[in-house]
């Protein structure tokens, strides 16, 4: 089997699933209880907490832990939204941002917020001038992903960060979630920032939210109290440990082996060139090592997908979330890519564990598709 959907979620490394198994079997106390079983489960809660702050270079108390990117990112916007919305009610964030971002802001919207919607261009970044263009004395938060999780482009974190830093009363989020691991971020450009374990071979259902020392947002979720207040709920410190291993360990690989995957999508991208009737949506330069988006003009994406499966290769279409709604990649759409080439996009997403011999049998499957479904056309 050759895995290359590792955008959509990866595989656990044993060492994860193993840490999980005994934390769940010998530290199953729940970490409130004043006994020493509750007791013992805390002080791992807080050992897990310690060592992702020191591997992300923060404070512990600026995390919170999560069920992944899509409740981090609804606690990041809602939670800002809605506790400084006496301040303004204008709120800023592009046209390819994940769908549990914009149908956040969509909710908003609903709520009476005014979003702007900053454009990109043909390999999906926005313009740092749009976005100061688009600030007012109303607004009160961006949200920008850092690496687009359907065609890989990074966007300008750094230079969006040193703009806001012109405006105080503006809270800067960013949806870390397919960058870990690949794209470094310097967190102290954020305020708020979302991680989600299940794309850096943790386990699903974790996740954190980054929220810089000094900054209040409203809670989604109230009652026990737990995470300071901003997420109530008995903790799940097996899977908070599993997600503390699972960061040091790709960190660890991403100082080893960031050479390799590079040269694994330069593999598949040089490959794949060769075909007239392939059009790579992934930009040459300023995009993430691991995702390469392409479309196979004259064929339905769902075809070309389940004759590779067939190879026992795994790819993917659109991002996990859209997959199943059958819909156009908006990201694509966005770019300007006609809708009729964006309906037969196929992403390739990389990890670690891919290799070159791997690249180089999935570009001769693809070629060898083309060629065999070219003759069924015919």
């Amino acid at each position: 089997m050759i895995y290359f959907d590792n955008s959509a979620t990866t595989k656990p490394y044993k060492e994860v699933v193993d840490s999980f198994v005994k934390v769940t079997t010998d530290f199953f106390g729940n970490p409130s209880s004043l006994h020493r079983i509750g007791g013992e489960a805390d002080k791992l809660l807080m050992k897990a907490r310690k060592q992702i702050a020191d591997l992300l270079n923060i404070k512990a108390n600026e995390i919170i832990f999560t069920s992944g990117g899509t409740e981090s990112n609804n606690l990041a916007i809602k939670g800002a939204a809605l506790m400084y919305k006496n301040r303004g009610k204008h709120i800023i964030t592009t046209d390819i941002e994940h769908p549990s971002v914009r149908e956040t802001f969509e909710q908003l919207e609903e709520l009476g917020f005014e979003v702007t919607y900053l454009p990109v261009d043909e390999e999906g970044r926005i313009n740092v001038a749009d976005m100061e263009k688009a600030i007012s004395r109303n607004t009160i938060l961006v949200s920008v992903m850092h690496v687009n999780n359907e065609v890989g482009t990074i966007q300008p974190i750094e230079e969006i960060g040193r703009l806001l830093k012109n405006y105080p009363k503006v809270l800067f989020h960013v949806d870390h979630v397919q960058g870990v691991g690949k794209v470094p971020l310097d967190l102290n450009l954020v305020d708020l920032c979302s991680f989600s374990a299940h794309k850096f071979h943790g386990l699903k259902g974790t996740g954190l939210l980054y929220i810089h020392e000094g900054i209040q947002i409203s809670p989604l979720l109230t009652g026990g109290g737990q995470e300071r207040k901003y997420r109530s709920g008995t903790e799940n410190v097996a899977g908070f440990v599993a997600l503390a291993k699972a960061l040091r360990m790709t960190l660890e690989n991403e100082k080893k082996f960031l050479g390799n995957i590079v040269k694994i999508k330069e593999t598949i991208i040089q490959g794949i060139n060769e075909l007239e009737e392939i059009t790579i949506h992934t930009p040459a330069r300023g995009s993430a090592p691991h995702i390469v988006n392409f479309s196979i003009k004259g064929f339905k994406a769902e075809v070309f997908l389940h004759a590779l499966e067939e190879k026992d290769i795994y790819v993917s279409t659109t991002s996990a979330c859209s997959s199943k709604k059958h819909t156009t990649s908006s990201t694509l759409l966005s770019m300007g890519v006609p809708e009729e080439i964006a309906k037969s996009a196929i992403r390739i997403s990389l990890t670690y564990e891919n290799t070159i011999e791997e690249a180089i049998f999935v570009v001769k499957a693809i070629k060898e598709t083309v060629n065999k479904l070219k003759e069924v056309m015919n």
